[in-house]
């Protein structure tokens, strides 16, 4: 027992294989990066950890018990999530040659661009409230520390990650700088899976 968390190992290799699950976050932070380099990346991991937080946390609160109670709540939230993402894409997908790249944003805004897209992610809070349970031992849980302790392992390693994630797409970005035309169908690829999320976040159940 760790803190409280029953099988620690198996929970942190649980978090590292959703890490690698492609998602709005995983696109945030890739777009982020081959358009504002390392920066623009790191600050979209960022952005990524404090929504990340926010849902874990409002998830402890019970906030996905108040979304059961009361379904119209969730799916305004949830269609606001899938309209968003799905806006976000159909920019991508309609941008002409010579335009201004979608995410192509101040690099301030890089953090709130993958915040936005995270929280904006209802189905994060209910997955939470079925995922903790999993790794919690009622005779010796610790309450908010044991639930704290989860919080900061998934922050850091949300952070390893991304770190990583950005080194990468850094490096591929700077090799394929030299031809447009990649970058152009990358982004076009990007709308796509994005306007997908919109649509699965939609009409998921």
């Amino acid at each position: 027992m760790f803190f409280g968390i029953s099988d620690y190992g198996a929970f942190v290799a649980a978090i590292v294989l959703f890490l690698a699950i492609p998602g709005p976050g995983n696109l945030a932070l890739i777009t982020s990066t081959s358009k504002g380099g390392v920066a623009g990346g790191l600050m979209a991991t960022l952005g990524v950890i404090v929504g990340d937080q926010v849902l874990m946390w409002l998830a402890v609160a019970g906030v996905a018990a108040v979304l059961a109670t009361y379904p119209t709540a969730f799916a305004a939230i949830q269609w606001s999530g899938a309209v968003y993402l799905a806006w976000l894409g159909w920019k991508m997908l309609s941008a002409k040659a010579g335009d201004a790249p979608v995410m192509n944003i101040r690099p301030r805004q890089y953090l709130q661009q993958a915040f936005a897209i995270t929280l904006l992610n209802p189905k994060a809070i209910v997955f939470y409230m079925a995922f903790f349970p999993l790794f919690v031992d009622p005779q010796i849980h610790l309450g908010l520390l044991s639930f704290g302790v989860m919080a900061a392992t998934i922050a850091a390693l949300t952070l390893l990650y991304g770190v990583g994630m950005t080194l990468l797409t850094h490096h591929l970005a700077e090799r394929m700088r030299a031809n447009p035309v990649i970058g152009r169908v990358l982004e076009k690829l990007a709308g796509i899976f994005l306007v997908a999320f919109g649509i699965k976040l939609a009409i998921s159940k």
